[in-house]
């Protein structure tokens, strides 16, 4: 059996599901409102004659349907940055407000993390965490592009994130967005189930459980925590939340999102978990012509 064959009994609309696996997944820009509008955006590509559509829940992202977001000078500049469309999600549920303090738990290459920083008007601080110093060159160079000014960079295991460099004061929020067994990029990586095992799955959750319950030690109570990741396996993502409402004084709670998605599943094989995943959302390939992806919202409770 195909690995992706084991999410059968959790997806609607199978046929259109491993449809929507096979096509190209479409390129997507943001833009970078430290140094551009909407309105300036527009106005280059159209002179570049760079052909885009707006995508209808988040006014800054676009779809660029017969070009590369890094193939035009505003991309240079930093006006604008590649961004997958569900991508985008994490860091627009999370919310991060200007003057706040915000942790980016797994921040490389910095996509995530400077939207945080125009969410936030470049002021606060993002403190961005990352074990991959590879990674954490292109996390420098993106915020270097991007005129994010706000943001610190540690390299260092989310699992084990130190406060004490930050004068011991916890986050106001926190962005969790795991590495995982990366299922969900299928669009992109077509070779994303080539190396697939369950090992793997099983394995690379237990750093997801670790990073997460730091990620709520860390936050202030009634501070915000966003989990996410780009598979659709419920051991990376329901039990993952199950561990840490086991583990941690917080809850998942409610949220709004404006793109098509189904609930947390509540079983999986033979777990059941904690009933509240069901306020997660799970995104599949073929509702919204982008990736699959996973997101839900923890506050701190104590």
């Amino acid at each position: 059996m195909e690995p992706i064959e084991r999410y059968r009994p959790i997806v609607d609309d199978w046929a259109a599901f491993r449809a929507a696996c096979d096509r190209p997944l479409p390129s997507a820009i943001r833009v970078n409102t430290i140094k551009a509008t909407v309105a300036d955006v527009r106005t280059t590509l159209d002179e570049a004659g760079v052909a885009y559509d707006p995508v209808d829940w988040h006014d800054l992202l676009f779809v660029l349907p017969e070009d590369s977001p890094g193939r035009n000078w505003p991309y240079f500049h930093g006006w604008i940055h590649g961004q997958e469309e569900v991508s985008a999600v994490p860091a627009t549920v999370l919310d991060a407000q200007p003057g706040e303090r915000v942790w980016d738990a797994c921040a490389a290459p910095g996509t995530k993390t400077t939207q945080l920083s125009a969410q936030m008007d470049d002021t606060g601080e993002v403190v961005a965490t990352d074990n991959n110093l590879g990674r954490i060159s292109a996390l420098r160079t993106n915020t270097e592009r991007l005129g994010a000014t706000n943001v610190a960079v540690t390299h260092e295991d989310g699992r084990n994130h130190s406060l004490k460099p930050f004068g011991g004061e916890e986050y106001d929020r926190a962005l969790v967005d795991v590495p995982c067994s990366c299922e969900g990029t299928i669009r992109k990586n077509r070779d994303a189930f080539d190396d697939w095992s369950l090992s793997h799955v099983k394995g690379i959750s237990g750093v997801q459980k670790g990073i997460l319950t730091r990620a709520v030690q860390a936050t202030k109570e009634g501070g915000t925590v966003v989990y996410s990741t780009c598979t659709f396996a419920p051991e990376e993502n329901e039990a993952v939340l199950d561990y840490a409402l086991a583990e941690e004084d917080c809850r998942l709670v409610d949220y709004d999102l404006d793109l098509t998605h189904r609930a947390g599943v509540t079983e999986w094989e033979d777990e059941e978990f904690d009933p509240s995943v069901a306020k997660a959302k799970r995104i599949y390939p073929h509702h919204n012509d982008t990736g699959g992806f996973f997101c839900a919202k923890l506050e701190v409770t104590g």
